[in-house]
């Protein structure tokens, strides 16, 4: 169906009072997913399939087809030795500072990010030659079913998936291939690069040095055990079989963390998948998935975005769950290349994990950001023994560079080592809270988080000059990168938004848990602490005190009090918007020679905050066109040679990725003060677009439709029930209410305000739309 037909579709369902948008299902069509006529070459081109533990990428032309291994809990965790010496102390730190001992701080803090491990793995390979004469025509990755469908002349076909909740995968095709190999990765061949600082990707696999393999195989079967370090066994095996509808293979990754014997219980995991038969699994599989596409959906009519919205929010159902480790640099597509993953496919917390996370809120996607809070939590010990180990000061704070167990691995030391990491993460728990509502979670996690990072905030900070309180020392990612002059002499904006953000929401649930003198405690602290860094002159943000922002630079650090954390707001009024015009206006003529591709997918969301639609549109087409891959995979690098970038490498991160998503989000639709807004930064050249059951904080799943200009109706589903402050959307046009009584519809300023019971629709039909 056409753009213009399912306006009208839709427009004839308002007429009968029913708000389907957009379409019957939200199902993705077609068009948003992936068609290639060339087949990819590379793995980073690869069509990717997932289920947040088990990840694959297909590729090759069919000489070989190959499908990269990967599970998410495949880790070396080698302890770094230097981060439990004498030396390594945030006392000694500063002193090293002070003292301007760069050598020193790169040789204890930085280098050790060179070695080989910690890092995440991969789990290999599997490789199919085709017969002779099938070669490849074309390669299609369907998002709606997550399935990956290869032709070959002569009518041969294969078809891949990841069972969305089993661990294994599938692959059937018309007829028996060739050969059938699996291959561990290359951890015991030749080292041809090793390990060393300052490396995207810090050398071979090989560097690792481990055992070859334990090689398996019977009567169409085949596995393989590895040993890893300390003690971690993986094994993959893979099995096949002639069924009347073709060729049927199967694979499933175990670990000995889960069973004393890994082989058998991937063999058995295969067995049962075979047992069950292509066909069954894959309606199994294709339930949950339509299951998952029910929970939202987007019409835009910039075809460009909105096909990279479903794309984003197909790899986010692919690489998130609850149950499930959270997303790492990559997720669950480790590189397949012999190498260790571009930044050791690690846990980065000062902008990735963040930033991977933000359009699970508004896009409707809780389960999926339960992942990554449950594991924050549940790794919190490991993180407060570092507290311990380097600060020695009490609460909670978290090692910006992590691995699977949350142990800080190094890198840049001014943000490795970071004071405010924890209260970056902070935000996440208290998103999960104002989108879900659930009172649980409130006082069981999310204050508790908050609370013992506001207490290690508390104790690192020192009285200044000035007699307000300051960090000793301070940064801003990555301005300076790794230099001596990276560490400045006042408190940055990054920090000080963080935790001014922190003090000030702590004492907010302290309130709502009725914990009043807490609350007062927290703001006495938050009085303690400066005010923002602004240009008088210019009202725009600065870096620090009298420290503009000088170049270009690809973090938006210094914004960190526009967007996240919304402590400067376009609602607040001319001195707000004043700042944020400012602040913007600066990036714009520093320009983007210094981007990377997150960063348009960040300015998305800050333009966004801004009311500023085109400039919102303008980041997210710049980011689809120019940083992406052609299956979607952002770059870091400007690969469209338009000069958005002097950037110009491929190294994959997914944070790009999900952070465009949400930046298309934050134009349908904001609830961040507490007031829903329908369509608040979308260009005016948008005259029809819709949303369905997108989220706003308080629990209500929204659906709305804009017509002409205008928005002509909306849905709200409350979850738990509670006050809905919902902005006019309709002016002063007539409107009619279902679902409630007309005059349970109370009118405060420009504001709709109504009571919900749990689980109760409310509809709003602009009269004139009939």
């Amino acid at each position: 169906m056409n753009k213009t037909l399912r306006s009208i579709a839709v427009s004839l369902l308002i007429l009968g009072h029913a708000v389907v948008l957009p379409g019957a299902s939200g199902r993705p069509q077609a068009r948003h997913g992936l068609t290639y006529d060339k087949p990819a070459t590379t793995w980073d081109e690869a069509m990717p399939l997932g289920n947040g533990l088990l990840g694959a990428l297909v590729w090759g032309d069919g000489r070989p087809l190959r499908i990269s291994l990967d599970r998410t809990d495949l880790w070396d965790l080698r302890p770094v030795p230097e981060f439990f010496s004498k030396e390594y102390s945030y006392r000694t730190m500063r002193q090293w500072v002070a003292q301007g001992r760069i050598d020193d701080l790169h040789r204890l803090y930085d280098k050790p990010y060179g070695n080989a491990g910690p890092t995440k793995i991969p789990a290999g390979r599997i490789e199919l030659t085709l017969k002779d004469g099938a070669d490849f025509q074309k390669a299609s990755l369907d998002i709606a079913g997550a399935v990956t469908h290869m032709q070959f002349a002569g009518s041969e076909k294969a078809d891949v998936f990841i069972h969305a909740t089993k661990p294994f995968g599938m692959i059937r095709m018309t007829s028996s291939p060739e050969t059938f190999t699996l291959l561990a990765p290359p951890f015991a061949e030749e080292i041809t690069e090793e390990a060393g600082a300052g490396k995207i990707s810090a050398g071979d696999l090989a560097t690792l040095r481990y055992e070859a393999p334990a090689q398996h195989s019977g009567d169409r079967w085949t596995g393989y055990v590895q040993k890893a370090w300390g003690g971690l066994n993986f094994a993959v095996a893979s099995m096949w079989h002639e069924t009347d509808k073709g060729w049927v293979g199967t694979w499933s990754i175990a670990t000995s963390n889960e069973s004393p014997d890994p082989l058998r219980t991937a063999r058995q995991t295969c067995e049962k998948a075979l047992q069950q038969g292509f066909d069954r699994a894959f309606a199994d599989h294709s339930q949950w998935w339509r299951s998952y596409w029910e929970q939202a959906s987007i019409d835009v009519p910039n075809e460009i975005i909105e096909r990279q919205w479903y794309l984003e929010t197909y790899k986010f159902g692919a690489a998130a769950r609850a149950d499930t480790p959270p997303i790492t640099l990559q997720g669950p597509w480790t590189a397949d290349n012999r190498k260790i993953p571009p930044w050791k496919g690690d846990y980065h917390h000062d902008l990735n994990t963040e930033l991977s996370y933000w359009p699970a809120y508004s896009g409707n996607r809780l389960d999926g950001a339960e992942g990554f809070v449950t594991w924050l939590w549940d790794t919190q010990a490991t993180a407060k023994a570092w507290t311990k180990r380097f600060f020695n000061l009490p609460g909670l704070n978290v090692p910006m560079t992590a691995d699977l167990n949350q142990e800080q691995i190094g890198g840049w030391h001014q943000y490795t080592h970071s004071a405010t990491t924890a209260a970056w993460l902070a935000h996440h728990f208290y998103l999960h809270w104002r989108y879900s509502a659930d009172r649980d979670f409130l006082r069981d996690r999310a204050y508790p988080w908050l609370r013992d990072a506001s207490i290690f905030l508390e104790a690192v900070t020192e009285t200044g000059s000035d007699g307000k309180q300051t960090l000793p020392l301070s940064s801003s990612p990555e301005i300076n990168d790794n230099r001596l002059e990276a560490w400045f002499p006042t408190i940055t904006n990054y920090d000080l938004a963080l935790i001014r953000w922190l003090f000030e929401t702590t004492a907010e649930l302290a309130d709502e848990l009725g914990r009043h003198q807490e609350a007062i405690r927290w703001r006495s602290v938050l009085d303690e602490m400066p005010d923002l860094a602004i240009d008088p002159q210019t009202s725009k943000l600065l870096v620090t005190q009298n420290y503009p922002l000088r170049d270009s630079h690809r973090h938006f650090s210094h914004l960190m009090a526009i967007h996240p954390l919304g402590l400067i707001r376009w609602e607040n009024g001319p001195r707000d918007r004043a700042i944020i015009k400012a602040s913007l206006a600066e990036l714009h003529e520093k320009g983007s020679k210094q981007w990377t591709g997150y960063s348009f997918s960040w300015l998305a969301s800050v333009a966004a905050r801004a009311r500023d639609g085109q400039a919102a549109e303008k980041a997210l087409e710049i980011f689809s066109t120019a940083f992406c891959l052609r299956n979607s995979f952002h770059c870091n690098g400007d690969q469209s040679d338009k000069g958005y970038s002097n950037f110009r490498y491929r190294p994959f991160t997914l944070e790009g990725n999900f952070a465009a998503a949400a930046g298309l989000q934050e134009m349908l639709i904001q609830s961040y003060t507490g007031t829903i807004r329908l369509f608040p930064a979308i260009p005016a050249s948008w005259q029809n677009a819709a949303f369905r059951r997108l989220r706003a904080e308080g629990a209500f799943v929204v659906s709305a439709q804009r017509q002409s200009g205008r928005t002509t109706s909306v849905e709200i589903l409350s979850e738990v029930g509670g006050t809905c402050r919902l902005e006019n959307p309709f002016d002063d046009a007539p409107y009619d209410v279902h679902g409630a009584e007309a005059q349970a519809i109370r009118p405060d300023g420009p504001d709709l305000v109504f009571e919900m019971s749990p689980r109760q629709t409310i509809r709003l039909v602009r009269r004139d739309a009939r």
